[in-house]
């Protein structure tokens, strides 16, 4: 007898919301994309599930850090070099914001969200053509990240971040079980 498994709506998932507002705190424009979680990715979150549970002989991943922006246009995938920040945006590395990652339940039998959170000031990654974005667990190092160091990558419509505009990014990764 074969045993073969039940089909399920299980897995992880990603989207994240672009807000870029003017000075005056004004939403300018809002981008919401679906994201690749990459293979770094997934090994990271089963690597912290497995590392939190006792006794465990797993060792725990480098914590993520923050995000990195880009220009970039490269179709992302989840292996090899267009899993990483095609072209990385000079002093766009910043940390997740100080109350973030977040955790969001979002209810019975809905899943759960992590929440990500970075926020881009005014002066800060300046640039007309913003195009890529990636969570990272370098984002103190101000140099693009390899596949490894990523877990997320999205690309999207280019957004033109002037020097006196504010770019959130809210990045949800859902974990829905079987």
């Amino acid at each position: 007898m074969t045993l073969r498994p039940e089909t399920s709506e299980a897995g992880l998932s990603g989207i994240v919301t672009l807000s870029l507002y003017d000075r005056e705190g004004q939403l300018i424009e809002e981008q919401t994309v679906k994201n690749l979680i990459t293979d770094a990715g997934d090994l990271y979150y089963a690597t912290r599930g497995l590392a939190a549970v006792v006794p465990s002989a797993t060792a725990d991943a480098t914590k993520v850090t923050g995000m990195k922006l880009g220009t970039g246009t490269t179709a992302v995938t989840k292996a090899s070099t267009a899993a990483a920040l095609i072209t990385y945006l000079t002093a766009s590395n910043l940390a997740f914001d100080a109350t973030y990652p977040q955790i969001a339940n979002l209810g019975t039998t809905l899943g759960v969200n992590a929440v990500y959170r970075t926020t881009w000031g005014a002066g800060v990654a300046t640039s007309a053509a913003l195009t890529e974005l990636v969570i990272v667990n370098d984002a103190g190092t101000n140099a693009t990240s390899t596949a490894a160091n990523t877990i997320s990558r999205v690309v999207f419509t280019a957004i033109n971040k002037g020097a006196s505009d504010i770019l959130v990014a809210t990045w949800n990764h859902k974990f829905l079980g079987a």
